[in-house]
């Protein structure tokens, strides 16, 4: 081989080896070109079973936990241990957290308040093909926020008598209380209608995929954090992003 042909042949190497960095790099930091997580959601019977009692009920359908384990953002680095299940009825959603973590906050002093400064689990999702997106928090005593729009800014509150139709309960209880330092375990169960996604008609899920991501947070906590079930390929910490979300399947 001549000079020629072997400068020629390592340029050519050169430039594949730096074009395969960059292709890697992209995948890393960009997790839309990653498979998005999928999830089986379980149909099951609400028939005389209150709220306080859907965490037996789904231990007794062998629904199983989820992580909420996905640290995106290195200036939050605090993990709690987060799980949650979700199932469906013929006219509801039956989400179930479990939450061990550092502290715990519950101020917002009402349904639609700031409940992300809390200690707070959030389920975002798009239930029809119109971009509409839903968010669905609730700190750890039940106090909860729930809205809905095509983008982060101008969202719309779901009325009172809305909400006042999801059904919560709290291994915590129901009032409010200033930040409890030391670790803590807490619950928290919700039968959400769909009469919840009040921007829409719904009459069921079954056999319908829809996108959706799960939160945890505390933005006012003595650690702030925020986690993700699917994770967001973004520079500073944003939830609406349904870019990122993953997939539910109803049965």
């Amino acid at each position: 081989m001549n000079k020629r042909t072997f400068a020629d042949s390592l340029r050519k190497s050169v430039a594949l080896l730096i074009a395969l960095l960059c292709i890697s790099s992209l995948s890393a930091t960009n997790p839309q070109k990653k498979e998005m997580k999928e999830l089986n959601v379980k149909k099951v019977s609400l028939a005389n079973v209150s709220v306080e009692n859907v965490p037996a009920l789904l231990d007794e359908e062998k629904v199983p936990f989820q992580s909420v384990n996905t640290v995106n953002w290195e200036a939050y680095p605090y993990k709690p241990e987060v799980q949650f299940r979700i199932a469906h009825t013929d006219d509801a959603i039956l989400l179930h957290y479990k939450v061990k973590e550092a502290s715990v906050r519950a101020v917002a002093a009402g349904d639609n308040g700031a409940v992300w400064e809390d200690a707070c689990v959030e389920f975002f999702s798009i239930p029809a093909g119109d971009g509409i997106y839903y968010n669905v928090e609730c700190n750890c005593v039940g106090t909860l926020l729930i809205g809905a729009g095509a983008g982060r800014n101008n969202r719309e509150h779901a009325p009172q008598e809305v909400m006042d139709k999801v059904q919560r309960w709290s291994s915590l209880g129901r009032e409010s209380f200033e930040e409890r330092i030391g670790e803590c375990n807490w619950e928290l169960a919700l039968v959400i209608p769909y009469s919840a996604f009040f921007k829409h008609q719904f009459t069921n899920l079954d056999g319908k995929a829809i996108r959706a991501n799960f939160y945890k947070c505390g933005d006012n906590l003595q650690t702030p954090h925020f986690l993700s079930w699917n994770p967001i390929g973004l520079e500073k910490p944003n939830f609406h992003c349904p870019e990122f979300f993953g997939t539910l399947n109803f049965e």
